[in-house]
């Protein structure tokens, strides 16, 4: 694809909904761009808490917003943007695409900001976005991040999928600084990165909390990125968006930080933890967890074998024990690679 954000006009007016901590620096690195941003929250207290004080104590504490971050409650409102960022769990994304879609013009750019699989359909977000809100632009940003690292400066880079038009403006909308996106417009790869990186990301970390090695966990990163490629092929993604940030990029990220949640709670369950108490309520949201079944359905779809990803949704479900996971793993057949 070739680079046309040096020569494109911004989306000057943009929304983010979903004013967590990814939605929050999201907004912030627009603003920071000089963009008008209006960041819609759920929560009454986190929009009055950014009206007075510029602040969201609550997901991203110790990071102030500037003046040209507005906080609403009204989906209607938010909108009215030129173009909308949607950063909301996956699980929830249709429920909030059939709320906002009375309210949305058409041909509105809206651009999935979460990492995910639909667990009841096995659809990826850009195909429940194409089926709640037909007459709008879909558009995906993924990529190797965290929202404290974007929201402090730290040096980024994403991957912005879209129609090449779109997503020039996008790119034009959203690079700023330290902050750089990339453009393609391969969405079904940039979406299967993203979302089947949890499932390996929890995967190395109960490697890593078994203490099991770092050769073990070499291992299980690469034939994880082997089972996504096959995945990624069998559903026409192209190789080098999974070569790319938004695929390997953000898999190596995901699966070797403690930062990442994903690695967290996989290495939580490789200390003896109980699955129940990661997802108590408080604790962060690990999308893997729910994604893991979601990618093996969707994969026996296409008849693709996926043994990391099936070993790992067993071990979730319950039906597979964490001391048997590395004996059926290894004591598979024998084959080339």
């Amino acid at each position: 694809m070739s680079d046309m954000s040096s020569e494109s006009i911004s989306y000057e007016r943009l929304a983010v909904l979903g004013a967590g901590a990814w939605g929050t620096a999201l907004g912030l690195v627009a603003a920071r761009g000089g963009r008008k941003v209006t960041l819609w929250a759920f929560e009454p207290e986190v929009v009055d808490e950014i009206g007075a004080t510029h602040t969201n104590g609550r997901y991203l504490p110790g990071v102030q917003l500037p003046a040209n971050i507005v906080a609403t409650g009204d989906m209607a409102e938010a909108a009215q943007a030129e173009a909308l960022l949607l950063v909301m769990p996956a699980q929830h994304l249709r429920a909030m695409l059939r709320k906002l879609r009375p309210h949305l013009a058409q041909g509105t750019p809206l651009v999935l900001c979460a990492k995910g699989i639909e667990r009841g359909t096995g659809q990826l977000l850009t195909e429940v976005l194409a089926a709640e809100t037909p007459d709008c632009e879909p558009a995906i940003l993924s990529g190797p991040s965290f929202a404290r690292d974007v929201a402090l400066g730290l040096p980024t880079a994403v991957t912005i999928a879209a129609k090449p038009a779109i997503a020039a403006r996008l790119q034009a909308a959203m690079a700023h600084g330290t902050f750089r996106p990339y453009a393609s417009d391969d969405l079904t790869g940039v979406a299967l990165g993203g979302a089947a990186k949890n499932v390996y990301a929890i995967c190395c970390g109960i490697v890593a909390g078994m203490n099991l090695g770092e050769s073990a966990r070499a291992a299980l990163l690469a034939r994880s990125f082997a089972e996504l490629s096959r995945l990624g092929e069998a559903l026409g993604a192209r190789s080098e968006t999974l070569m790319g940030l938004s695929g390997l990029g953000d898999l190596v990220l995901t699966a070797t930080s403690p930062t990442s949640r994903n690695y967290t709670a996989g290495l939580a369950l490789g200390h003896g933890e109980p699955l129940q108490s990661l997802l108590a309520p408080g604790k962060p949201l690990a999308e893997g967890i729910e994604t893991a079944p979601a990618l093996v359905a969707r994969a026996r779809r296409q008849n693709i074998e996926l043994p990391i990803a099936e070993t790992m949704a067993a071990i979730l479900d319950g039906t597979l024990a964490l001391a048997d996971a590395v004996p059926r793993l290894m004591g598979r057949p024998l084959k080339s690679e």
